[in-house]
């Protein structure tokens, strides 16, 4: 059986891990504690989505994202970087969709 896993980043969520299947034992969105990954893959993936929070500008969110243009390169690299270990911890039996907007 292959696991199928959205990635992508949402305002207000912290996990950018979204199962296809509604009824995932694994929650939707994800529970990243409940997946089979390293405690530091973890932990990055928690602490990429709380600095993506901070790309919306709470008090209009509609409004242009308060990040630089280099703020936005990095975030990028770290989110590519991690979603490529997170395939590597997963392994064959996982399928992870990078379906970011960044």
């Amino acid at each position: 059986m292959v696991h199928y896993l959205r990635f992508f980043f949402e305002a207000g969520v912290d996990t950018p891990l979204w199962p296809d299947d509604m009824d995932s034992p694994y929650g939707h969105p994800c529970d990243l504690e409940r997946l089979p990954i390293a405690p530091a893959t973890r932990a990055e993936l928690a602490r990429l989505c709380e600095w993506y929070q901070s790309s919306i500008d709470w008090d209009y969110p509609s409004d242009p994202s308060p990040w630089s243009d280099e703020e936005l390169r990095l975030f990028k690299q770290q989110a590519l970087t991690a979603l490529e270990v997170l395939r590597r911890e997963l392994g064959a039996g996982w399928t992870v969709r990078d379906e970011s907007l960044l």
